[in-house]
């Protein structure tokens, strides 16, 4: 591995360790992304794979938002995707353009389980153009902020690969899993030994802090959450965290989870090994720290459309945001409650950074 320059700003870290800090640090999903012009152009006629799988081109599209906001965000996250488990698993996923992502060939029946998917997964085979893109992007951010990693979480994308891109209904996987609960784990439990050992590599080639994208949880009631949700996010975090001391890396990697819509469930994620548990705008701040009670920092949560309205109703929400959760010298990390939109105004989210620093800074 290549020497790494010296963080000059490690704040998120700090504070995800649940560190006091002199002002609550930023960042924002999907911060690198269609919103900014600069996007486009280095986008140019790259479909969206072919891009996060050049590392040249992932690289450059992760460190955008960092210098279009210079010194206004705290970390960057790799330009990336979470169906690239899916594609590791030997399943094909296209990203078509205005519609998302489709699965020419989904899960339908469990059957399928050991005939559309690869019964070994070579992760730093099948992923190494990952790896190659968080080691060239640590590289280059050249101690700037902390890089952060991600995955999908486990029932988010089993959905993907049983619907075969998005939906209203779930009507697939909801099949699997009243239907067929015993592949349903199966399923899941394939999914999660890949998970963890994607985190894991992402950490050896320079992933500074990670996060868990349980992007479909609220389509779960609470007792369906506790069965084919929770257990394998837990099973991700100790894994991660037995994995990593096997290869010899003793340093504490934060670990985030953002389960959507699961407004149910923060009390046991504070329980799962997670050091940073992120929360949509549908959670009332107040609440969510009287639940939380220092066992996990907290993250989020600001509505992403607060974006599309006025710099005063930005400066507004951002303060009430920040006050309710504390003040931010101490367990929280500012974010949206969900990633950003490509409609955005980049000069209005450059808007909100802003006045997380003053707000920050001052309260």
């Amino acid at each position: 591995m290549p020497e790494f320059a010296p963080l000059k700003n490690d704040l998120i870290l700090r504070a995800a360790r649940g560190e006091k800090v002199e002002r609550p640090p930023v960042w924002v999903m999907r911060q690198a992304g269609r919103y900014l012009p600069q996007y486009h152009v280095v986008k140019a006629k790259n479909d969206f794979f072919a891009c996060c799988r050049n590392p040249e081109l992932a690289s450059a599209i992760t460190i955008q938002p960092i210098d279009h906001y210079d010194g206004y965000l705290d970390a960057a996250i790799i330009f990336s995707d979470i169906l690239v488990i899916p594609q590791a698993m030997g399943m094909k996923v296209d990203i078509l353009d205005k519609i998302g992502p489709h699965f020419p060939d989904p899960l339908r029946e469990p059957s399928e389980l050991e005939t559309k998917l690869n019964k070994e997964v070579d992760v730093l085979k099948e992923l190494d153009w990952a790896f190659k893109s968080i080691t060239e992007t640590r590289l280059k951010l050249n101690g700037r902020v902390p890089l952060l990693g991600f995955c999908g979480g486990p029932w988010t994308l089993m959905v993907y690969m049983i619907e075969g891109g998005g939906t209203k209904l779930f009507r697939y996987a909801k099949t699997w899993l009243y239907a067929h609960p015993e592949a349903s784990h199966e399923l899941l439990s394939r999914i999660t030994a890949v998970a963890v050992e994607f985190l894991v590599q992402q950490v050896v080639a320079g992933a500074q802090m990670l996060q868990v994208f349980e992007s479909w949880a609220g389509e779960l009631g609470p007792k369906e959450f506790k069965e084919f949700s929770l257990p394998y996010l837990r099973t991700i975090s100790s894994g991660f965290r037995k994995r990593l001391l096997e290869l010899g890396i003793t340093e504490h990697i934060p670990l985030t989870i953002f389960a959507k819509g699961a407004w149910y469930a923060l009390d046991w994620l504070a329980d799962s090994g997670y050091d940073v548990v992120s929360l949509d705008w549908l959670f009332d701040p107040e609440e969510a720290v009287k639940i939380a009670n220092g066992r996990v920092v907290l993250q989020g949560n600001l509505d992403p459309g607060t974006m599309y309205g006025s710099k005063e109703v930005i400066s507004k929400k951002t303060e009430e945001m920040i006050r309710d959760f504390g003040g931010g010298k101490q367990g929280y990390i500012v974010n949206l409650g969900h990633g950003t939109q490509p409609f955005f105004d980049p000069e209005n989210l450059g808007w909100f950074l802003k006045e997380v620093h003053r707000v920050g800074s001052a309260s």
